[in-house]
């Protein structure tokens, strides 16, 4: 087997500096807390402690320059792994030489790339993640819309994780907009077109509303997505209802809310967020 890509889950360059392992370590951690997972079932919770425990070596190992030095070796090795912790020397000290003295800090010398992204190990390793992360999503989006309410029922659309329509009632009709909900990891102005050319395609009858949640943990500038939001508008045909977008950073569910946004967007969101 290939050394697991720690540079992959820590979302860093092979270069970075002790100071960006750390802080990367400190925000992917975090999202793995049992606190933000309790509300999951057994083997989501499972996962994130896994998960957590990988982080934490790969912390381990990357912030040591002796073990970091030992691991970029072995990246490049197929079939070996990363010392052990047993194998670990205790933090800030070298590693003893055969003569029992402490062998002095390795040359500096170019770290080698992580593994490419198309290799099986790291495009793996960005899968397991991704579908962790959405699944941890989705089912946090879910159990905040039943707390709030608004009369929904699920249904399902074709390239989307979630889908809601307005339940029906006898003698009037459910004024909140249909939902579209989304996990994207990179949520750009290619993710924004493909999302409201997907919503689009489900239908916007007159006098109705679809509002797409869309949602990722890596998001470009926000002038970005508001230009290829507003692009979108101005394409949208003049017959036909409301398609409003949101993009929302799911690791601390702040959304880009639009003034015109429906109600319920604005209260389900300010529930994500707060958890109250």
């Amino acid at each position: 087997m290939a050394p697991k890509d720690y540079y992959g889950l820590l979302a860093i360059s092979a270069s970075a500096s002790v100071d960006e392992i750390k802080k990367a370590f400190r925000q992917q951690i975090a999202r793995y807390h049992p606190d933000k997972v309790q509300h999951l079932g057994d083997e989501f919770q499972k996962m994130a402690a896994d998960r957590a425990t990988e982080l934490t070596e790969a912390y381990r190992v990357l912030s040591h320059d002796v073990l970091r030095a030992e691991y970029d070796r072995a990246v490049g090795e197929p079939g070996r792994f990363p010392l052990s912790a047993e194998a670990a020397p205790p933090a800030g000290s070298s590693a003893p030489t055969s003569t029992g003295q402490a062998a002095p800090p390795p040359e500096s010398s170019p770290s080698p790339p992580p593994p490419s992204s198309t290799s099986a190990q790291f495009t793996e390793e960005r899968a397991r993640r991704d579908e962790f992360v959405r699944t941890a999503t989705m089912s946090r989006l879910r159990r905040a819309l039943k707390e709030v309410g608004g009369g929904y029922d699920e249904s399902k659309v074709s390239g989307f994780d979630i889908a809601c329509v307005p339940t029906r009632k006898l003698f009037a009709r459910n004024p909140n907009p249909r939902l579209l909900g989304r996990f994207i990891s990179r949520l750009d102005r290619e993710a924004v077109a493909d999302a409201w050319k997907e919503a689009a395609r489900w239908g916007v009858p007159d006098g109705e509303e679809v509002c797409v949640l869309l949602m990722g943990t890596s998001l470009a500038s926000a002038g970005e997505l508001a230009g290829e939001i507003a692009d979108q508008r101005r394409k949208q045909p003049r017959k036909g209802g409301k398609l409003t977008l949101i993009p929302v950073d799911a690791r601390v569910w702040d959304a880009h809310m639009p003034f015109d946004a429906p109600a319920i967007a604005k209260t389900l969101m300010a529930r994500l967020k707060t958890g109250a």
